[in-house]
């Protein structure tokens, strides 16, 4: 998988009326969108962090209805996050796509009150799911159109730093809420409905407005400013065609390859209650163990991939979650499994999260950047959506032991034959209108 390796640095400003000293690394473009994407995470994760055992213990569901069910929650975005890039780079607006995907997902969250049945609460999944495949590739774009190539990972380290909060008070939220209310549920879709629309409002008051073309200081705040853009709008054709370039395909493959053994967090947190003998009141709380690591570590990790390559932190990452899954098989159920498990869960997303988007900075012109994040993103999680239909059918089958063993050994295997794509080596062709600047892979 190519994923820039180590950006060259923008050249010095020097031209009359330009600041003198170190340019910002994180822009205030970067700061907004983390604090929207902190204010949605507490709504979603509250959701997420009660929903297993709400369908499993409460709903009644087998696993494999649940793997399957779980699979339209995380795979439904994956198909729409082409269709949002592409739109976002069309319109050249791409606070509007980012703001639609917001609102349906916050109009969707009321509706979980009234879905006491699989094929009702399916629907609706798949409704909340399509806002978070609109907004997913506008937003990242807007990131990384408002920072510096050398700069891409400690921008989306702190983008996701911020996103991991909400993440990290979601769960905690919803802990307490089923301690004190007496219909736990409803309270937590109810207020989970009323934080997502407070997202909205701080996206729609303070996100700059429409793009127009990206002037020659990348770095600026505003993010979206610039002069009037003359280019005609982008094709679908045109979108297409970024396959073509032989860096974004690896990418691409890579991404899939792994999410194709990446176990969804809902089984990781069901395997570990099981395994643990985590109480169903604690089970909550399992989320917010993986959101404290992902914290701590998605601005260091994002750093160091800028400075000591991608690759190695990407590759370090999928073998932390490898042995997350190793304990999960055979260690023993001690009081340290459970803090073990869910640290290299953390340690996992903080060091794979940012780093494909980061990526793109040096391989996609700025006029397709969502659409291209929106290929990897679909790719990748059109494989995870795979990865739980089958693991769902595995548990179901031949049990949950077996069913994470064989997901073990395909991970090893798949992070064994992307490691050579990731390496660094040669440049491999650069996409139009980039600068020529030093690339590689990760």
């Amino acid at each position: 998988m190519y994923l820039t390796d180590r950006s060259a640095a923008p050249a010095a400003d020097t031209g009359p009326g330009r600041r003198r000293g170190r340019r910002p690394r994180i822009t205030p473009v970067v700061l907004v969108l983390g604090t929207v994407s902190l204010i949605t995470d507490i709504s979603s994760e509250m959701v997420t962090a009660v929903l297993p055992l709400y369908l499993v213990a409460t709903l009644g569901l087998s696993p494999l209805a649940f793997g399957a069910l779980d699979g339209v929650y995380n795979g439904v975005s994956a198909l729409v996050q082409l269709t949002g890039g592409h739109l976002a780079d069309r319109m050249r607006n791409h606070k509007l796509l980012a703001g639609l995907g917001y609102g349906l997902s916050a109009l969707c969250k009321p509706l979980l009150l009234f879905a006491g049945s699989v094929g009702t609460l399916g629907t609706v999944l798949a409704l909340e799911r399509t806002g978070k495949g609109l907004r997913t590739a506008p937003r990242d774009a807007m990131i990384s159109l408002s920072t510096p190539p050398a700069h891409q990972g400690r921008a989306f380290g702190v983008h996701r730093a911020m996103d991991t909060t909400g993440a990290m008070l979601g769960p905690l939220a919803a802990f307490l809420i089923l301690s004190v209310a007496a219909d736990g549920y409803d309270a937590v879709f109810g207020v989970s409905a009323c934080v997502a629309a407070l997202g909205v409002i701080v996206l729609v008051l303070f996100v700059p407005g429409r793009r127009r073309a990206p002037s020659t200081d990348t770095t600026g705040g505003a993010g979206e400013a610039g002069t009037s853009d003359a280019r005609p709008p982008v094709r679908l054709r045109e979108a297409l065609a970024l396959l073509r370039l032989r860096q974004l395909r690896a990418l691409i493959c890579c991404a899939a390859l792994l999410g194709l053994t990446t176990v969804s967090d809902a089984f990781v947190y069901l395997l570990l209650q099981r395994r643990a003998g985590v109480g169903e009141e604690w089970f909550a709380l399992l989320p917010l163990g993986t959101a404290v690591v992902f914290l701590l570590l998605a601005v260091p990790m994002g750093a160091l991939a800028d400075r000591t390559g991608r690759h190695i932190v990407f590759l370090a990452g999928h073998l932390g979650l490898l042995t997350a899954y190793v304990l999960l098989l055979w260690a023993p159920a001690t009081p340290l499994l459970v803090p073990l498990v869910l640290a290299l869960h953390g340690m996992f997303y903080a060091a794979t999260d940012g780093v494909l988007p980061a990526a793109l900075a040096g391989i996609v012109p700025e006029h397709l950047r969502a659409s291209g994040l929106a290929l990897v993103g679909t790719s990748q999680a059109l494989a995870r959506f795979c990865c739980s239909l089958g693991f769902g059918a595995a548990w179901a089958t031949w049990g949950d032991g077996p069913a994470l063993a064989a997901s073990a050994i395909g991970l090893l295997c798949c992070a064994t034959v992307a490691g050579p794509v990731l390496r660094p080596g040669r440049r491999i062709g650069r996409p139009p209108s980039q600068p020529d600047e030093q690339q590689g892979p990760l």
